[in-house]
């Protein structure tokens, strides 16, 4: 059974679900033309592109009303934003209990890369995988 999404919670009820990950929250990857790469996906596969890639939304299916988003962006080679990862790519993890997710990552000698930054759309925070990818983690608000 799932746990319920912390989107819909207040946050002394966040703090009380067990941390840890609830889905998929974004496949980011390189191109060498980040626009063509949207434009030729919305050509071709119907993606409804914006200037930061294509959401796609999907319901709960043990709370129809619960609405989850997947981001997919494309991002411009040679970016840093992956950095240090090495990697052409880097998936966004939806969370819930961030804090004490973050917590247990760095008690457990995970490689945290930043700290929890807030934003209208949730918290994020970064760290790094045992195969030297960089991950986000984010908990929607």
């Amino acid at each position: 059974m799932q746990e319920p999404n912390d989107a819909a919670l207040p946050n002394s009820l966040t703090e009380k679900l067990p941390p840890k990950v609830t889905g998929i929250g974004g496949i980011f990857f390189f191109s060498a033309n980040p626009q063509e790469t949207r434009q030729w996906y919305a050509q071709h596969l119907g993606f409804d592109v914006n200037e930061w890639g294509s959401t796609f939304e999907s319901r709960n299916l043990e709370r129809p009303d619960e609405i989850n988003s997947l981001q997919w962006s494309p991002f411009q080679q040679g970016s840093d934003y992956f950095a240090p990862s090495q990697k052409e790519f880097m998936i966004n993890y939806r969370v819930q209990n961030i804090e004490a997710l973050v917590g247990q990552l760095r008690a457990s000698g995970v490689t945290i890369l930043d700290s929890i930054e807030s934003f209208d759309y949730g918290k994020f925070v970064h760290i790094m995988d045992a195969d030297g990818n960089k991950i986000e983690l984010w908990e929607p608000s």
